[in-house]
């Protein structure tokens, strides 16, 4: 559940082409929902819950030695529609996706995966595509060192097109209490510091598939999918496919060193809405736009959409995936066990003029 942010970075363009609500995503109506039952959600934590607001939900065990569990619930949204298209390995690939990026979320809380559930809905079930899915659940599990535990598979005749299915995941990871990386120590002077996504991770899907003219017939779309992406080696369908990874691997011996003072997994909301989740109030980011490589597959929806900076920016990921804050000390030291990473901005103090928590996505 996301928290209510502030609007994003001044002086943007208000002109533009396509839109995330033209394809019929509204992120900020989702945002102000959330913010209305916000109240009553917190309601319920006690004093065991953490707040609500952060990439995973904290519940403080009782008599464990300051163990917080960190739970999370996340889909892989309608990129299930271009995986339905495809068949094959992308059924597959969908499940692990959904596992690295419910992996992510608690991990930008410092959490280790301890187990996972899945829910797999469809109207009427086919045996291999199921087997696909959550045979890549149970794959991306063993690597990111959890326990699928069970999960749910809901036949629902009349709620789900012909070949229709979804796909929702549930994990719960660990953290002792000193060790949590909630963004609190965040202060002005710290290092931003972005790993790249390699590709649209898990958002955005709806926008993208417009901007690609798809329309949902099979032939149509994998004869589309299959053209090339222009400056690249792949077609359009291979690189909207990239997987979603899991950040574990690169971030975890971060962690054990403590480099790391904040975290943000870019998903839905991009860098505007998801990096505020980590800086504490009284500070604001600001990112240089071009100190790191954009894949080839967003300068193309940008460019034929004719999306303005603020919609690539709260829509899509741009190439960032997973956001560290370090102070410039430690900084140093995670660009160099880190090759990829990339300096992307600074941590500046907020003042009373400062709108947005995200500044410098302009043009």
């Amino acid at each position: 559940m996301t928290q209510e942010l502030p609007s994003c970075a001044l002086d943007l363009p208000s002109d533009s082409g396509l839109t995330y609500k033209d394809a019929g995503v509204d992120i900020d109506a989702q945002t102000q929902a959330l913010a209305r039952v916000k109240a009553r959600a917190a309601a319920t934590l006690g004093s065991q819950a953490g707040p609500i607001g952060h990439f995973g939900g904290t519940y403080k065990l009782p008599g464990a030695g300051g163990q917080i569990l960190v739970a999370s619930a996340d889909g892989v949204g309608t990129k299930l529609q271009l995986a339905a298209t495809l068949g094959g390995e992308a059924h597959a690939q969908m499940g692990r996706d959904l596992v690295n990026h419910c992996t992510n979320d608690i991990l930008a809380l410092g959490a280790t995966p301890l187990f996972f559930l899945d829910y797999f809905a469809t109207g009427k079930l086919d045996g291999d595509v199921m087997t696909a899915v959550v045979g890549g659940i149970a794959d991306a599990c063993l690597v990111n060192g959890m326990a699928l535990l069970g999960g749910e598979t809901a036949e629902m005749p009349g709620m789900y097109g012909e070949g229709d299915y979804d796909v929702a995941g549930f994990i719960v990871g660990t953290v002792t209490e000193d060790r949590i990386v909630d963004g609190a120590s965040i202060e002005p002077g710290d290092v931003v510091i972005g790993l790249p996504s390699g590709g649209l991770q898990t958002n955005g899907f709806s926008l993208a598939r417009r901007i690609a003219g798809l329309t949902g017939d099979a032939e149509h779309d994998r004869s589309r999918l299959w053209e090339m992406l222009p400056g690249s080696g792949e077609t359009i369908g291979d690189a909207l496919m990239a997987g979603h990874q899991s950040f574990l691997p690169t971030v975890k011996p971060l962690l054990d060193q403590g480099l790391v003072r904040g975290m943000a997994h870019i998903t839905g909301g991009g860098l505007v809405d998801n990096l505020p989740r980590t800086l504490p109030e009284d500070c604001i980011a600001r990112i240089e736009p071009g100190s790191w490589e954009v894949p080839p597959i967003f300068d193309w929806l940008v460019e034929r959409g004719n999306l303005s900076m603020i919609e690539r920016y709260h829509v899509f990921n741009m190439g960032v995936g997973f956001v560290l804050v370090a102070t410039p000390a430690n900084a140093e030291i995670v660009l160099a066990q880190v090759p990829e990473a990339r300096r992307i901005g600074r941590i500046v103090e907020r003042t009373t003029s400062d709108e947005s928590a995200v500044q410098g996505l302009s043009c």
